[in-house]
C-alpha cells in the first residue's frame, strides 16, 4: 500500500483547472506515491471579476503533497497552459519539462517575475521519454495553432495514458510537420488505459480547416489594402505571425510590432528558427512614422479585448505611438474566447467610429481555430481505442458532447466519464469511479501584486462602488465626554452630482441625530456602526442608491 493507504496500482485523476471552462488548465495524475502535473494555464477574468488581472488554479492539494510531485510536463506553450506557471512555481518547486518553444516562452516569464535561476527547466523533443517517478512521460509531435505543440502518453503502474493536448489535424501546417498520427496508432495496438481530449471545438462539424488557409485569406488583404494595415493576434501565434509577415513582404510592406509580450515572444521565436524573415522588414517606434501608409503593416495584441493591449487603446484613440488613420484596415485574427465576446464588439465598434475598416473570424479567411472539430476527435477516438475516456478542456457542454461522440463510436457507456474541476477520478482493475472526493479547485485570482482566493466579499464592494460610488464621513470626537469636535464632512466618490449640495446637508444633519443617541462612553466601533447603518437607510429612501459607506471617526 502507499502512503495515503492506496493500491499502488490505483490511478487518480485530479483535475484542478480547464474542466468546465475555457482555460486555466491543470491536471493531476496520481500513482502509488508520486504525481505528475500536466500543465498550468491561467485564465483572463469575467466580466464581475472587478479589478482581477488574471485567474489562476488553486494548488493547495499539491501543495499538502508537495514531496510527491515529481514535475510539470507541459503540452504547449500558450497561456492557459504555462501562464499560471511564474505564480505556481514560487510555491511548489518542481521540475518543468517542455519543448524548445514552450519554454522559450516560459522563460520570458520567469525573467519578469525573477524566478529564471530558480527554476529547474528541462527541454524535450517529440518521440522523446522522461521518467518522473512511476510514470513515464512521452512527448508526441501534434499540431495546434502554436509550433513545438504535442500530446502526451504517460505510461503508469495502471496502464497508458493518452492527453491530446490542444490539438487539430492539419496535413498542411505552416512549420513542421503533420501530426504523428502513426505513433498514435501503435500507442493505440500497445493498449490505450484512459484518453484525456481536447473538446473545445466539439460542437462544428467536420474537420477544422488547416492554419495555411488564414495565410490565403490574408495575402489579398494586405495587398489590397489602400492604407495600412492593422493586425491583431495572439502575441504566442507564432505560425500566424509568420504568415502575417509572409503577406507584407510579398506585397512590399514592411512591419511595426506593437505589445512587449509580442515583441519578446517574436524574438524568441527567431531565435529557435520558427519565425523567418530579415531584419530589414521591421520598422523601429521612431521609423514608423515616416513610411508611407501604404507601405506599412502593424502588428498587435488585442484580439480579445483585453483593457490594456495594444488594439484596445489605438481604438480608444489612446495609444502613445499609434494613431488610427482614415482608411486603415484592420484584421482581428482570432475568435472571440467565451467571456470576452462584449470586450471584442466593444473594440470593434471603436475601430469602426475612427473610419477602420475591420474583418475579423474565419468569414473572412482571416482565422482558423487550433481545435479539433468532431471528424478529428472521432478519429483520435478510433486510432487510440481507449478502455475509458475522460474530455478536458472545455465549458461543460463541450465535455458533455465529447463525452455523447465518445460512446457514438464504441466506447461504453459505462467508462465515459465527464467531470469537473476538483472531481477525484479513480481507476483500477474494478473500472472507472468517481470517490466521492473532491479537492479545493477554486478560481485563486491575481490582482495587481497580490494572490488571493476568491472572496465574494471584495467583489460585492467592488460591484458597490461600480455602481453607487462611496461616501466618506469624517468625524472628530472627544474621547471622555462623546462630544463632537468637527464634522462629520461627507466627502462623495461616483455617488451624485449636480444638486447634491441640499441633500448633503440634510444627511450631516441626520448623521448628528444618529450620534445623538449614541452613549457618550461607546466604543468607537460602535459610532462607525451607527452612522453606516442610519446613514445607508437615510440615502437609500431619498436616492434608491445604496453607496458604499466608509465612517471615519478620529477619538482626541
Amino acid at each position: 500500500m502507499t502512503s495515503d493507504g492506496t493500491a499502488p496500482d490505483r490511478l487518480r485523476l485530479i483535475p484542478l483547472g480547464g474542466l468546465g471552462e475555457i482555460g486555466r488548465n491543470m491536471m493531476a495524475l496520481s500513482c502509488g506515491d508520486d504525481i505528475v502535473i500536466i500543465d498550468s494555464g491561467l485564465m483572463f477574468p469575467e466580466q464581475e471579476m472587478l479589478g482581477v488581472d488574471l485567474v489562476i488554479p488553486d494548488i493547495s492539494w499539491l501543495l499538502e503533497r508537495a514531496a510527491q510531485v515529481r514535475g510539470i510536463v507541459l503540452t504547449h506553450g500558450h497561456e492557459d497552459h504555462i501562464g499560471g506557471l511564474p505564480y505556481v512555481l514560487p510555491r511548489l518547486q518542481v521540475p518543468v519539462y517542455g519543448t524548445a518553444l514552450t519554454l522559450g516562452f516560459l522563460r520570458n516569464k520567469l525573467r519578469e517575475h525573477r524566478l529564471i535561476e530558480t527554476t529547474e527547466l528541462h527541454t524535450v523533443r517529440p518521440g522523446d521519454t522522461r521518467t518522473l517517478g512511476c510514470f513515464d512521460v512521452e512527448w508526441v509531435h501534434a499540431t495546434h495553432s502554436i509550433p513545438d505543440a504535442c500530446a502526451l502518453v504517460v505510461r503508469t503502474p495502471a496502464g497508458v495514458i493518452v492527453h491530446s493536448g490542444d490539438f487539430k489535424i492539419d496535413s498542411t501546417p505552416v512549420q513542421g510537420e503533420p501530426p504523428d498520427l502513426a505513433r498514435l496508432a501503435r500507442i493505440g495496438d500497445e493498449g490505450v488505459l484512459l484518453l484525456l481530449s481536447d473538446s473545445t471545438n466539439v460542437e462544428q462539424e467536420g474537420t477544422t480547416p488547416s492554419e495555411r488557409t488564414v495565410g490565403e485569406g490574408l495575402a489579398p488583404l494586405f495587398a489590397g489594402a489602400p492604407g495600412r494595415i492593422l493586425m491583431a493576434t495572439f502575441a504566442s501565434n507564432i505560425s500566424r505571425l509568420q504568415q502575417a509577415v509572409n503577406a507584407a513582404q510579398a506585397c512590399g510592406r514592411r512591419c511595426f510590432i506593437v505589445g512587449r509580450s509580442m515583441l519578446k515572444n517574436m524574438r524568441v521565436a527567431e531565435e529557435l528558427g520558427y519565425l523567418r524573415a530579415p531584419e530589414s522588414l521591421y520598422v523601429t517606434p521612431k521609423e514608423h512614422e515616416g513610411v508611407p501608409d501604404a507601405e506599412l503593416a502593424i502588428l498587435c495584441t488585442g484580439a480579445q479585448g483585453e483593457p490594456l493591449s495594444a488594439l484596445v487603446r489605438i481604438a480608444a484613440g489612446e495609444h502613445p505611438m499609434v494613431q488610427l488613420h482614415e482608411g486603415d484596415t484592420v484584421v482581428i485574427s482570432a475568435n472571440p474566447i467565451p467571456g470576452n465576446e462584449e470586450a471584442v464588439h466593444r473594440t470593434i465598434n471603436n475601430l469602426y467610429r475612427r473610419g477602420a475598416r475591420v474583418f475579423n473570424s474565419s468569414r473572412h479567411r482571416v482565422h482558423a481555430s487550433g481545435h479539433a472539430s468532431r471528424e478529428e476527435l472521432k478519429l483520435l477516438l478510433t486510432l487510440t481505442r481507449p478502455r475509458y475516456f475522460v474530455p478536458v478542456h472545455g465549458e461543460y457542454r463541450h465535455l458533455s458532447l465529447h463525452a455523447e461522440l465518445a460512446r457514438s463510436v464504441g466506447v461504453a457507456a459505462d467508462r465515459v466519464m465527464p467531470v469537473d474541476n476538483g472531481t477525484v477520478v479513480e481507476i483500477d482493475a474494478d473500472g472507472i469511479r468517481r470517490t466521492g472526493e473532491r479537492v479545493s479547485a477554486g478560481y485563486v485570482y491575481v490582482d495587481g501584486l497580490s494572490i488571493e482566493e476568491a472572496d465574494d466579499v471584495v467583489f460585492r464592494d467592488r460591484q458597490q462602488l461600480a455602481q453607487d460610488g462611496v461616501i466618506i464621513v469624517v468625524l472628530t470626537v472627544e474621547r471622555s465626554t462623546g462630544a463632537v469636535v468637527a464634522g462629520p464632512d461627507l466627502v462623495s466618490r461616483g455617488f451624485i452630482e449636480g444638486d447634491s449640495g441640499s441633500l448633503f446637508e440634510e444627511a450631516r444633519e441626520h448623521t448628528m441625530q444618529l450620534l445623538s443617541r449614541v452613549a457618550p462612553d461607546a466604543d468607537w466601533t460602535v459610532w462607525q456602526s451607527a452612522i453606516h447603518e442610519g446613514l445607508s437607510r437615510f440615502l437609500y429612501r431619498r436616492t434608491r442608491r445604496r453607496p458604499l459607506i466608509l465612517p471615519l471617526v478620529t477619538e482626541i
